[in-house]
C-alpha cells in the first residue's frame, strides 16, 4: 500500500524559503517518478516539479531555477525535498507530493523528466499549505 504525507508548509514573506518534505512508503515499482504540485485559489492543480528515482528531475517554467528537487531512499521509505527560494505570492498555494509513472525524454543532451497532468498522478498525499505574503 502507498502511503504518501508531506511536511514543511507555513507562512514566508516575499524572497523568502521554505523547504518542503515528502515521505512516500510503498512505491515497489521504481519506473514511478515522485512530484509535486500546487493549486492556489481558483486554479486548476498544476505540475512544479518531478523526479525519478534515478535523479533525473523536470520543473515548469514557472519554478526553474529557484526549487531544487532531491530525492533520497532509506529502509523502503523514499523522502522527497523541495527547497523553494526567492518564494513569490504567486507561489501561494496547496502543495502536493503524488507518484505518477515516468516520462523521460532526452532533449539537448540530457535526460528530463516530463511532468504529467494532474490526472495522470496515482498517488496522492493530503496536501501542506504554502502562504508568501508580505
Amino acid at each position: 500500500q502507498v502511503q504518501i504525507r508531506e511536511s514543511g508548509g507555513g507562512s514566508v514573506q516575499p524572497v523568502g524559503s521554505l523547504r518542503l518534505s515528502c515521505a512516500a512508503s510503498g512505491i515497489t515499482d521504481r519506473s514511478y517518478c515522485i512530484g509535486w504540485l500546487r493549486q492556489g485559489a481558483g486554479t486548476q492543480r498544476e505540475g512544479v516539479a518531478i523526479i525519478a528515482f534515478n535523479g533525473v528531475e523536470g520543473y515548469a517554467d514557472s519554478v526553474k531555477g529557484r526549487f531544487p528537487i532531491s530525492v533520497s531512499t532509506d529502509n523502503a521509505e523514499d523522502s522527497v525535498t523541495l527547497e523553494m527560494k526567492g518564494l513569490k505570492p504567486e507561489d501561494t498555494g496547496m502543495y502536493y507530493c503524488a507518484a505518477s509513472r515516468c516520462a523521460l525524454s532526452w532533449t539537448r543532451g540530457a535526460w528530463y523528466a516530463n511532468i504529467p497532468p494532474a490526472r495522470d498522478f496515482d498517488y496522492w498525499g493530503e496536501g501542506t499549505p504554502v502562504t508568501v505574503s508580505s
